[in-house]
C-alpha cells in the first residue's frame, strides 16, 4: 500500500507570537495544516470572578467571524499555502462562544465549530453559551481530500461529540486544547490516555494542540488510529510536527469498520 502523508505542525505556542512568522515555519517544515491551541484570542485567559468589571471587559474582547483577527489568519493560510485551525472567543448575542475554524489554503472558511461541553463550572467558560452539533469538512491538501473534525479541549472526554464525527465520515480529529496533558497534580496523563482511547474506538487520527509552560505543560501530541502515540512535545514553546498516513488511516477504518458503527 503507498503512503500518503498528511503533515500537520502544532503551535504548541503563547498567544503573543507572531502568527505570520508561525505560519511561514510551519509551512518550511513541509505541513499542511497548522493547530493552534484553544481560545488563541485571549490566550486562554482568566477573569476576576469577583469583579464586574473584569468579567465584562473578558466578555467585551470576543470576536466577529467577518473581523480583523480571523482576517490574519485567512492572508497567512494563502500567503503560505497552508491550512490554519484558528480559535478564538466568538462574538455571540447573548453569550459568547468558545470557537475555531478550519481555514484552507485559499484563506475561506470550511468548517465552523464551537465548543460543546464548555466548561460551565468554571471562568472564564461559565460566561460561554455551548455549542450545537459536529460537522466534518473536506479539506484539499496534497495527499487529496482529507476529512477533518474537530474538537475543542474537554469535548474530546464526551462521546456525543466522536459519535457525531464518526457518523460524518472524520479522518482526522484537530484538539486545539488548554490543559494539563500529562503532569496534572490530581489526573496525571490520563488525558492523553483518554485521547488514545478516544482514536482506538472512532478509529480516527487525533492531533491535539496545547499552551507550553508557564501557561499549562506543552506536550502536544498526535496517535494514529489504533492509538499509538506518533509524536508528543516537550514542555517549551515550539512547533511539534507529526505525518499521518491517510492512506493507512482509510485502510484501518475499513478493516475495523464495526468501531464506527454508530
Amino acid at each position: 500500500m503507498t503512503s500518503i502523508s498528511l503533515r500537520i505542525a502544532l503551535a504548541q505556542m503563547m498567544s503573543d507570537v507572531n502568527i505570520d512568522e508561525v505560519c511561514a515555519s510551519a509551512a518550511a517544515e513541509g505541513a499542511a495544516i497548522i493547530l493552534f491551541p484553544e481560545m488563541f484570542s485571549n490566550g486562554y485567559s482568566r477573569f476576576d470572578s469577583e469583579n464586574a468589571a473584569s468579567r465584562q471587559a473578558w466578555i467585551d474582547a470576543a470576536i466577529p467571524l467577518d473581523g480583523p483577527y480571523l482576517d490574519r489568519f485567512r492572508q497567512a493560510a494563502r500567503n503560505n499555502g497552508l491550512a490554519i485551525v484558528a480559535t478564538f472567543l466568538e462574538y455571540g448575542e447573548a453569550k459568547p462562544f468558545n470557537a475555531a475554524v478550519v481555514i484552507n489554503d485559499s484563506g475561506e472558511i470550511i468548517l465552523h465549530q464551537r465548543k460543546r461541553h464548555i466548561c460551565f463550572f468554571d471562568v472564564p467558560e461559565e460566561t460561554c453559551a455551548p455549542g450545537d452539533g459536529s460537522r466534518v469538512a473536506k479539506l484539499k491538501t496534497k495527499a487529496g481530500e482529507v476529512a477533518i473534525g474537530i474538537m475543542i479541549c474537554m469535548d474530546r472526554e464526551f462521546p456525543d461529540v466522536a459519535s457525531d464525527l464518526v457518523r460524518n465520515g472524520a479522518e482526522i480529529i484537530l484538539v486545539p486544547n488548554s490543559c494539563p496533558l500529562v503532569d496534572d497534580p490530581s489526573v496525571g496523563d490520563v488525558r492523553v490516555a483518554g485521547v488514545r482511547a478516544l482514536a482506538f474506538q472512532s478509529v480516527v487520527g487525533i492531533a491535539v494542540a496545547n499552551y507550553p509552560v508557564p501557561k499549562d505543560d506543552g506536550r502536544s501530541f498526535a496517535v494514529d488510529p489504533l492509538g499509538k502515540v506518533l509524536i508528543m512535545g516537550g514542555k517549551q514553546q515550539e512547533l511539534v510536527i507529526v505525518d499521518f498516513d491517510i492512506n493507512e488511516i482509510r485502510a484501518v477504518q475499513k478493516r475495523e469498520w464495526f468501531r464506527r458503527a454508530r
